[in-house]
């Protein structure tokens, strides 16, 4: 999948390729691919920062460029962001916590 905007730069940038993990295990630090309750039709990539009884609560690494938990509360998180394809290819790792 292709990431659009700025919500988790430096991780991520417009237009990068990532590889994500259906059914992976969270954990706090992961990038992760969600989606709202209230924008079902929207996915999104977001850093999982905290899991809560409705959902995960979810941040852009970009605080001044991301439409996040702040504003939409919890997210289902569908998958596990793994791997950047392109154009820089490498893992993402979590961060520590």
């Amino acid at each position: 999948m292709a990431v659009r905007g700025p919500s988790m730069s430096p991780t991520l940038r417009d237009a990068d390729v990532v590889l994500v993990r259906f059914g992976a295990a969270v954990r706090s630090g992961d990038v992760v691919l969600v989606r709202w309750a209230t924008r079902p039709g929207q996915l999104s990539v977001k850093r999982a920062v905290q899991h809560t009884e409705t959902g995960w609560w979810v941040l852009g690494d970009n605080p001044y460029g991301s439409t996040d938990s702040r504003t939409l509360g919890p997210a289902e998180v569908l998958a596990v962001v793994a791997w950047r394809l392109w154009p820089r290819p490498g893992r993402l790792r979590p961060t520590a916590e």
